[in-house]
Order: structure tokens, then C-alpha cells, then sequence
């Protein structure tokens, strides 16, 4: 199991290395949308990864207050929306172990993908935004704008939402924990 993972992720990474030469040989080595291909193929490969190694929150970030559930800036920028939207379109195929999935996932696994995933979008967004900062300080204006709007939808928005997702989890686990110890039947 190991040795076959390990090797998809060997073979994923000389693809997306392979695809991103390819695309610098066209557009240019010195092109900035180089960049956020690299963002991209970062967070595949994290994905692609998981069984090996799961990316992790910085400790200070990992857990995540109830309260999020009810935020009025969660609500004020729309995250509810955003999350709808990907579970009520094929977008949630792009990563898919986040869901239940009729029942087939335990809720620690969830808890575990959620996690990774918004691990993964928040290294992403470390490591894109210098990128960013440099991009617009070369003069690519029109660029940094989009580099920045694609920050915010493929990074910010997900990080947002999966603290959400991981929130409700959490008021699970801890309700279902009460439930299997009978102080939340009433038997207490």
C-alpha cells in the first residue's frame, strides 16, 4: 500500500513538473500565470499525498470556535452560500471525502479530511501570497488582481467553509459522544 502510493505521487508530480514546463515552454518561463498554475499543482499534490502525509493546521489555527457556526461575518461575506454551492454542484467532486456520503465515512475521518483540506488551502495561500506581492511588484497589475480574486475563491472561501464544516462535525461528535454515554437521551 505504501510503495503504491508512494509511486502515484511520484507519477502525479513528474506530470504536473512535465505540464508546467510544458506551459512555461509556450507562455514563457518569466510568465507570472506560471504561479498559479504552481499553487494549483501544489494543492493536487497535497491531495494526491494524503495517504502519505497530511498536511496540518499551524497549532494556534487547529481548533475552531463553535461559534463559528453562527458568525455574522460568516454570514456577511456569504460562506453559507459558497458552501451550497459546492455541495450542490459538481464541484463538490473536487474533493468529495469531505461529504458523508451515505454513511460510509466516520465522523473522525471526516473530521480528519476537513482538516487536510483546509490545511491544504491554507499552505496554499501561504505560499501564494508572497507570490502575489511579487507579481504586482513587477508592474502586473491586471494579474495581481486576478492572482488575488483567485486567492480569495480557491483559497479563502474554502478555508472559511471547511472551518464551518468542521465546527458542525465537532457539535456532532460531542452530541453523539453524549448520546453514546446516555447523558443525552434524558437517562442522565
Amino acid at each position: 500500500m505504501f510503495w503504491r502510493d508512494l509511486t502515484k505521487l511520484i507519477v502525479v508530480a513528474i506530470f504536473l513538473a512535465a505540464c508546467l514546463y510544458m506551459l512555461a515552454d509556450v507562455i514563457g518561463f518569466s510568465s507570472p500565470w506560471l504561479g498559479l498554475l504552481m499553487m494549483f499543482n501544489f494543492m493536487g499534490l497535497a491531495k494526491v499525498a494524503e495517504p502519505l502525509f497530511v498536511l496540518r493546521m499551524p497549532r494556534a489555527l487547529r481548533t475552531v470556535d463553535p461559534s463559528t457556526l453562527n458568525s455574522r461575518l460568516y454570514r456577511w461575506l456569504g460562506v453559507r452560500g459558497f458552501g451550497d454551492l459546492l455541495r450542490n454542484t459538481p464541484l463538490r467532486y473536487l474533493n468529495n471525502s469531505v461529504y458523508r456520503l451515505g454513511g460510509r465515512h466516520s465522523l473522525a475521518k471526516l473530521q480528519r479530511q476537513a482538516e487536510s483540506a483546509e490545511a491544504t488551502h491554507f499552505w496554499a495561500a501561504i505560499l501564494f501570497t508572497p507570490y502575489i506581492a511579487y507579481v504586482g511588484s513587477r508592474g502586473f497589475v491586471v494579474e495581481c488582481a486576478v492572482f488575488t480574486a483567485a486567492q480569495i475563491v480557491f483559497n479563502v472561501y474554502p478555508i472559511l467553509h471547511l472551518r464551518i464544516v468542521r465546527a458542525r462535525l465537532g457539535r456532532v461528535a460531542r452530541f453523539d459522544g453524549l448520546r453514546k454515554s446516555g447523558l443525552g437521551t434524558g437517562a442522565a
